[in-house]
This record gives structure tokens, sequence and C-alpha cells, in this order.
């Protein structure tokens, strides 16, 4: 049994490579077998960039009210209790409502070394839901 406490370790602030809009990460960890996750908490407005995940991603929605996209489908609002299953290879994105926070617990797999694939940023219309 190994446990991490909680507030030890610091946490980071979401890379603006990645990221748009104030993004919080804490709490990550791996554990055997590549299974990796964190805490990640959107400001009002903040979300990933577009983004795809070799073995596929989960998230549990903790807090807030959030949006979360497939590519070619609408923009899905998300709230405490939900959860969200990415499948392997699908382009997506995920973050905060335009007026309220949201943080989730982000879980995926390795496959070969890799967890994700960054892609671009996600516009504006995409955000709103008014552009593919």
């Amino acid at each position: 049994m190994d446990i991490t406490r909680s507030g030890s370790q610091p946490s980071a602030k979401g890379p603006a490579e990645y990221f748009t809009g104030q993004v919080r990460v804490d709490a990550p960890f791996s554990g055997s077998g590549g299974l990796s996750g964190a805490l990640v908490t959107f400001e009002p407005g903040a979300r990933t960039a577009w983004h795809t995940h070799p073995l596929g991603q989960t998230i549990l929605i903790a807090f807030g009210l959030g949006r979360v996209r497939r590519e070619g489908g609408p923009v899905e609002t998300v709230q405490p209790g939900d959860i969200v299953f990415f499948a392997p290879g699908e382009r997506h994105w995920h973050g905060a409502s335009p007026t309220c926070a949201m943080s989730h617990i982000a879980i995926a797999e390795k496959q070969d070394g890799a967890v994700v694939t960054w892609l671009e940023h996600v516009t504006d219309d995409q955000y709103e839901g008014t552009a593919p």
C-alpha cells in the first residue's frame, strides 16, 4: 500500500501549450501497468486543446459545470457525478462552462510510453458549438 497525502504534491499550472485559460493540475498519480491520472480544475471558459488517448480516457466530474466535445459531435454539458469515456483515438476536448469552474478526475493508460497526443487549440467558435 502507498498513500500520497493530500497537500504533499504542489499544484501545477496547466501549460498554455495544451490549455486555454486558467487550469490547475493537482494530485497527479501513476500506477502499475501505465495507469495515470490527476485532479484537474478549469476556471470559467478554460479548456484543453483537442487531443486523443491511445487507450481512451475516463473523466469523473467532481465539481462545477463543464463542457465536453468529441470531433463531429455537439458540445455536451456535464455536472458533478457524470462520468465521460472517450474511446481510444477519439479526438476530443473538455473544460469548464463559460460562467462556472469545473473540476474532474482524469484517468488514462499509457500505450508504448504515451498517454496523450496533444493537437491544436480549441477555437472560441468550437467551444461555443458554432463551428465543427
